[in-house]
């Protein structure tokens, strides 16, 4: 029962990180959108820990389990964040099952794609573009669209946002372990 309340509370905090990600568009589109690539520093001591609680099947696909079925009952969850979602939790649980679950080499390389979630979530900007900027006008300060439309078609940055977040998240599961190893 302690380990489900932990796993619990390891959730939410989960949650509160998207939450924040997606907060940090009230200063800026391109935050909102290149966010992801910074997110990792606060999701790898929570996958981390989530990892030594679940240790079979399961630690990526709770987390991300978890933003999608608040996302869809929030009507935040579209196709490309459900398939995006799941394809990278379900390729973060293959590597963990690869390298044998307990090994730290499979918590690091599984948390790889895993900290790629955030992109998931975002991806409607790029995948319903006319969507997104007419829910823009209705949600956000006017003009706010006008702002968004330069940082969507600005697709290089958007890789390199990308690809910037694999070495943080490679970084940030080490400093992660050196946070949470016992006797700290």
């Amino acid at each position: 029962m302690k380990t489900v309340l932990k796993v619990i509370l390891l959730e939410i905090a989960y949650l509160l990180t998207f939450i924040l990600g997606s907060t940090t568009g009230l200063i800026h589109p391109a935050c909102y959108a290149y966010v992801g690539a910074l997110l990792p520093l606060l999701f790898a001591p929570i996958y981390l820990r989530t990892c030594t609680l679940v240790r079979g099947f399961g630690a990526a696909a709770i987390l991300n389990g978890f933003i999608l079925v608040v996302g869809l009952i929030a009507g935040e969850a579209d196709v490309p964040c459900i398939i995006g979602m799941v394809a990278l939790a379900a390729l973060a649980e293959l590597i963990r099952f690869w390298y044998k679950y307990d090994s730290p080499k499979s918590i690091r390389w599984s948390f790889v794609p895993f900290a790629l979630s955030f992109f998931a979530y975002t991806s409607h900007w790029w995948f319903d573009t006319e969507g997104s900027l007419v829910a823009a006008v209705e949600e956000m300060r006017p003009g706010y669209d006008q702002l968004m439309i330069p940082v969507i078609e600005n697709v290089p940055m958007l890789i390199v946002a990308i690809v910037l977040a694999i070495p943080v998240s490679i970084l940030s599961m080490r400093l992660a372990e050196s946070l949470l190893r016992p006797g700290r």
